[in-house]
């Protein structure tokens, strides 16, 4: 069954921390409500708190079996004490004569077989990466790309290819690459907007750019598919509708994408941007 809980912080963000803290649980097994968001005030006046509410899905509770009254009052009766038989005096057995010790054949050791070591794995070999012909559309990616993370302080060097007609695909390699992710891939998602902003200006056609780091995309993937499923299977067994938390529009198209073929289940978004959120219904 469903159960929720109400949690508060400076920020919404630690609120929900503070509730899944609490629960024990992580982001992927709740849905978030945002009841009220966090006000700074003015001087330190009239300043509040976020507060959000977290649903999730607790066991059912074990059914209590009740004892009768007949059970309850009257004890088992004793069962009588049987008397001991005496036991059987055994007879005397014949005594048996022993053989004499058979002379012990003693076998030559086998070879012992040198242990033979076990294969190394070997480690994953590293991508390469094709250098952006000069004007091309893949060296102006990289070039606008590069400039952004200069300005960011990130040693991150951007490699774009074309994976088909106008579409694009940039991939960061270097260290700290979290921090380009981001939390839920929020900054991914702000490089590879000013990207596409910037690079439709100045070429012709409609170009679409990807950005991506240490395959975070395809894993965020996977997650949002799992959750949506086991989201599907709770509306499934209570047969009551659930709306999930705000997500952007990729992310939406992915949940829609992972349930459109399931039996007695139907998905829509509601609400506005940048709160718009997906709801899965139970359908006959």
């Amino acid at each position: 069954m469903e159960k929720s809980l109400i949690a508060s912080g400076k920020t919404v963000d630690l609120a929900i921390e503070a509730a899944l803290t609490q629960l024990g649980m992580d982001r992927d097994s709740v849905s978030v409500q945002v009841i009220q968001r966090e006000k700074a005030g003015f001087l330190g006046l009239g300043a509040q708190l976020a507060k959000v509410e977290v649903t999730y899905e607790a066991p059912d509770p074990a059914p209590k079996v009740a004892l009768s009254a007949a059970s309850r009052s009257k004890p088992k009766a004793a069962k009588p004490a049987q008397p001991k038989t005496e036991e059987k005096k055994e007879a005397p057995k014949a005594e048996v004569k022993k053989e004499a010790p058979k002379a012990e054949v003693k076998k030559a050791p086998k070879a012992e077989q040198p242990a033979q070591p076990k294969a190394e794995k070997k480690p994953a070999e590293p991508k390469v990466y094709a250098p952006a012909a000069p004007g091309s559309v893949e060296e102006k990616i990289e070039k606008f790309l590069k400039g952004l993370l200069e300005h960011m302080g990130s040693d991150a060097v951007p490699h774009a290819w074309e994976v088909e007609k106008g579409n694009y695909k940039v991939e960061f390699t270097g260290s700290d690459l979290g921090y380009l992710i981001g939390r839920r891939g929020d900054t991914l998602d702000a490089l590879q907007h000013l990207a596409n902003y910037s690079i439709n200006q100045g070429v012709e056609g409609r170009v679409r750019i990807s950005v991506d780091a240490e395959d975070y995309r395809e894993k965020r993937e996977e997650s949002l598919r799992r959750y949506a499923r086991k989201k599907a299977q709770q509306v499934l067994k209570n047969r009551r509708r659930t709306t999930l938390e705000p997500m952007n529009a990729y992310e939406r198209h992915v949940i829609h994408a992972s349930l459109q073929e399931m039996d007695n289940i139907t998905t829509h978004s509601t609400g506005t941007e940048p709160n718009r959120r997906v709801v899965i219904e139970f359908v006959r």
